[in-house]
């Protein structure tokens, strides 16, 4: 199994930002896909998630409203669209899979998953 993050940068505050994450070596449409970010000095915490079965989703207070996850089977790629950028959001950002379960809710802890992607710098400017 391979995650590759992409579409990290370097972006001012209030600005946008799109992550992908391609996934390869798994059947994508029976994972759970979930972003977790961590900043210098602190513990890795779960952004968004987003269910195989049925679709929902999951977001930190602290960026619900301006970021959006979504899924697209037949890219095998999950997105993450970031929104009104603060620099409290400069991370690495992290994708992550878990096979889904239908009786479990949208996972939200990092030891849940199994693969990781290896990450990618998002930097918000003030």
């Amino acid at each position: 199994v391979q995650l590759q993050a992409s579409g990290g940068g370097l972006v001012q505050a209030g600005g946008s930002l799109r992550l992908s994450c391609a996934a390869s070596g798994l059947t994508f449409s029976r994972y759970d896909m979930g972003w977790f970010r961590q900043a210098p000095g602190k513990k890795r915490e779960v952004v968004s998630a987003i269910s195989s079965s049925d679709g929902s989703t999951y977001y930190a207070d602290s960026v619900k409203g301006r970021f959006t996850i979504s899924s697209d089977n037949a890219k095998n790629t999950v997105y993450l669209r970031m929104n009104s950028l603060k620099p409290e959001d400069t991370a690495v950002y992290y994708c992550a899979a878990l096979q889904g379960d239908y009786e479990r809710g949208v996972p939200r802890r990092s030891y849940e998953y199994d693969y990781w992607g290896q990450g990618t710098q998002v930097t918000v400017s003030s």
